[in-house]
């Protein structure tokens, strides 16, 4: 098998993580396994690397990828999400720290038949986890009007999210929206390009993606469990792809940072809230040379916490 991705920002997150020879480290979207690999890499006998993706592919790929390495491995197929209980299961309790790289990984994008690419002709699909049971098709084909504009406009921030919803519900009256290459024509005679030149069927794509796989819902209560599962002194570091990953993540950390998260006109604080963090500089984004050889990296956000109370 050939699950090809590169590791964004590699040495940032080397660097953030500050990785303990004999520490527990968890990679919540393994992927190809490149973060977790050099994580492993750092580790002796003591240590355990803890790898989590929902994608068979990955799983397959990153067991082979981290073969051979000095330090404990375990991986499991699952959600990030239900990290408290894939925890249990392993019968971990703290972690010294965790990679969370969000978002599509390129071998997902390249193999056509996955259906995430605009580019290449295949059925809808856009599974990450192919267990599930709602595919973009599903999307396409079943969602009404309405809640197609509100998930482009919400998900994709398409500015013409009404104009795409309604084309895409006048074509399915004639015949279903079976294909990438079916719904991109529709798209194309219907959605103006981008100022910039990007293509009109990258929003749309975008939004029904994270339709499909619950991205966004899941993020703010992930970053908190993964924070709770820090030990004191512990690091968490995200790698976030477009704006609303970013502005979800970048939130959170700003309130899990906060003594105290009442209204600004309440005249004392009553909340009791006590910051279970603090936040490493402002989010890192990759340098030219890494952009150069990996285009994809362009709009990689980084951004790093430290646990410093159990209290929150």
């Amino acid at each position: 098998m050939s699950f090809e991705h590169k590791s964004v920002m590699l040495g940032e997150v080397l660097t953030a993580l500050d990785v303990k020879p004999n520490g527990i480290y968890l990679d919540g979207t393994l992927g190809g396994g490149g973060h977790a690999r050099a994580i492993g890499e750092r580790l002796n006998a003591q240590g355990l690397l803890i790898g989590i993706d929902r994608d068979d592919d990955a799983i397959c790929a990153a067991d082979e990828r981290l073969s051979g390495l000095m330090c404990n491995v375990k991986t499991v197929r699952g959600n990030f999400s239900e990290l408290d209980a894939i925890l249990e299961y392993l019968g971990v309790n703290k972690i010294d720290g965790a990679i969370f790289d969000l978002g599509v990984s390129s071998h997902q994008i390249d193999t056509a038949e996955r259906g995430f690419s605009y580019t290449k002709d295949s059925p809808l699909d856009m599974r990450m986890d192919r267990r599930n049971g709602l595919t973009a098709r599903d999307v396409v084909d079943s969602y009404d009007e309405d809640r197609l504009t509100k998930i482009f406009r919400e998900y994709g921030e398409e500015r013409f999210a009404k104009r795409a919803a309604a084309a895409i519900v006048q074509a399915r009256k004639i015949s279903p929206i079976e294909t990438t290459g079916e719904l991109v024509k529709l798209i194309e005679q219907n959605v103006p390009r981008t100022k910039n030149g990007g293509h009109p069927a990258k929003r749309i794509f975008q939004a029904i993606r994270i339709e499909v796989n619950d991205e966004l819902d899941i993020l703010h209560g992930a970053m908190i469990k993964a924070v709770d599962r820090l030990k004191i002194g512990g690091r968490l570091a995200v790698i976030t792809f477009h704006s609303l990953e970013d502005r979800i993540i970048k939130e959170t950390f700003k309130t899990l940072a906060q003594d105290c998260i009442c209204p600004k006109n309440f005249p004392v604080c009553v909340c009791n809230h006590h910051a279970a963090i603090k936040i490493l500089g402002r989010a890192q984004t990759p340098s030219i040379d890494e952009i150069n050889l990996n285009s994809r990296a362009k709009s990689a956000k980084l951004r790093v916490v430290e646990k410093i109370s159990d209290v929150s």
